[in-house]
């Protein structure tokens, strides 16, 4: 039986800056359980094998079918292995509008406005731009300015701005609303995980124990107190004890489905799956919120934009070798290279879509190959009304969980997603992109409300970033109390995306790195 202060589940986004910050000084001594590898190779690191990525290192979830989308089952990649999703994600750096923030605080959620987590960002981001009012110079977190962009990704900036839309070259100061070109969490032309910035730098380290190829099985509960971790690796079962603390940074579908197991959760689903309750907490897998996004397409005789052609394959080989020699050139490419945030609907307090420009056609998660060339635009709803569950679809570990977003429940999602899909087309439409010609691969009549619905519902899906479902409140409903807390057990914190009380108006992986970096202090606070 090993014993450590701290054990933490999950080597992600969050699992990553908790892990970093309770193990830096050295003092406690920290056990990081990760189910899977270490994702130290070329293909990780190299930014434009993430297509890649994405069809193999991470679980591949798969949803229930989807009323909201006809019926059809909705694919949910997670990374998987050290980093997380910050090792197969696209690398955009995107915190969220402050408004989100403030809004959890007047949810209840004390101490998490705008004014309390700029600084944790701040503390995360190693910006290349260096320090200023709102962002961070020397943080482990490698924030850059991309390394090579597609003329049609600068093409979609001027296009908006040819509508009189403004541009911004930083969606994280102030003011989040405009178009421009994303920075990314790289560094020197590589993918910077937030493995590579929080734990790989400690590997070394006597206090730190990192354990790969692990699966987390439940928590150990005795006396209403979480001391340990129930763990199976290879066909060995343990123990991991924690003296201080266990902090759960599984992620919006682990995380719950870990609770689930130990008996934490809606009491009659686990007597369902044969799991003895140990705390009734109807929240737990609750509140499931995720950006639905709809791509739209257009094909171009151009061979410009990143596409599957004979010299399109010879550019992507000489990017290879470029990128192998010098970390440069097309292969540092994000994909999702330009994009925006915009107020489409008249009561929204803030940006309500944001736009990802894609110099590259996407179908299906880009697991349908594509011949030819042309450019994607993502739209995606950033505050969606419409609520989904995470379950257990059996009591066995390493099965996968039931996943229901319930996207496009409330009509009021597919209201704003149609309005951000037509201005996606009138970007398109504006030039310099229709120097290009781009031909629209799923043409119909924008204006016939009951046709451009049926698109949206017969090709939308997330755009991977599932929150809520161990959600933060002041409320004794809640999962998690502010300080990251589970209620009603001692011993055990929650650090990742789940704790998300509202979905934040942007990607999620900056801010699961900032709650993981708060969690951190949290902890080290209540154990001292």
């Amino acid at each position: 039986m090993d014993t450590f202060d701290y054990v933490v589940i999950g080597g992600g986004s969050a699992g990553s800056a908790v892990t970093g910050r309770l193990a830096e000084d050295g003092a406690s001594s920290v056990c990081l359980l990760e189910a899977g590898g270490r994702n130290d190779n070329f293909l990780v690191k190299t930014p434009g094998f993430m297509p890649f990525l994405l069809k193999n290192t991470n679980y591949r979830y798969d949803t229930v079918p989807q009323k909201g989308l006809n019926g059809r089952i909705g694919y949910q990649p997670r990374g998987k292995g050290l980093g997380g999703s910050s090792a197969i994600n696209a690398m955009v750096y995107i915190r969220g509008n402050a408004w989100d923030y403030d809004n959890w605080a007047a949810m209840g959620c004390t101490g998490w406005a705008y004014a309390d987590v700029l600084p944790y960002f701040k503390r995360s981001e190693g910006n290349v731009r260096g320090k200023s009012e709102y962002h961070g110079g020397e943080g482990p977190l490698s924030v850059s300015d991309q390394h090579w962009t597609n003329p049609t990704s600068r093409a979609f900036v001027e296009s908006a701005a040819a509508l009189q839309l403004p541009t911004t070259d930083d969606f994280n100061d102030n003011s989040q609303a405009g178009f421009g070109i994303y920075q990314v969490t790289q560094k020197d032309g590589e993918r910077w995980s937030a493995a590579r910035a929080y734990v790989e730098p400690l590997r070394e380290k006597p206090n730190l124990d990192i354990r790969t190829g692990t699966l987390v099985e439940k928590l150990v509960i005795e006396n209403g107190r979480v001391t340990g971790v129930a763990i199976k690796r290879g066909r060995k079962r343990e123990v991991v004890s924690a003296c201080k603390g266990v902090i759960l940074s599984a992620g919006a579908f682990n995380s719950p489905q870990i609770l689930m197991l130990s008996g934490i959760g809606p009491a009659e689903h686990l007597r369902e799956h044969g799991v003895d309750v140990v705390l009734d907490k109807p929240a737990v897998g609750s509140d499931l919120q995720d950006h639905i996004d709809y791509v739209s397409g257009w094909e171009t005789e151009s061979k410009e934009p990143i596409g599957d052609s004979l010299s399109g394959t010879w550019k992507m080989v000489k990017g290879i070798v470029e990128h192998r020699r010098k970390r440069t050139g097309i292969m540092t490419t994000p994909y999702a290279e330009s994009g925006g945030f915009w107020t489409v609907m008249p009561d929204s307090p803030a940006p309500d879509i944001q736009w990802h420009f894609v110099p590259a056609m996407l179908e299906d998660h880009g697991r349908e190959k594509i011949k030819g060339h042309g450019f994607s635009l993502h739209a995606c709803v950033l505050r969606p009304e419409s609520r989904g569950t995470v379950r257990l679809n059996s009591g066995n570990a390493a099965d996968a969980p039931r996943i229901d977003p319930n996207f496009l429940e409330d009509d009021r999602d597919i209201a704003t997603l149609r309005a951000g899909v037509r201005l996606s087309h009138r970007i398109a439409e504006a030039p310099p992109l229709t120097d290009y010609k781009p031909k629209d691969r799923h043409a119909i009549d924008l204006n016939d409300d009951a046709a451009l619905d049926e698109l949206i519902r017969n090709r939308a899906d997330t755009v991977y970033h599932p929150v809520g479902t161990c959600r933060m409140g002041s409320d004794e409903n809640a999962v998690v109390d502010p300080s990251l807390k589970a209620r009603g057990i001692d011993g055990l914190w929650i650090a990742d995306a789940s704790i998300m009380p509202k979905i934040v108006s942007g990607n999620t992986n900056a801010p699961s790195i900032m709650i993981g970096e708060r969690c951190a202090d949290f902890v080290k606070a209540a154990t001292a």
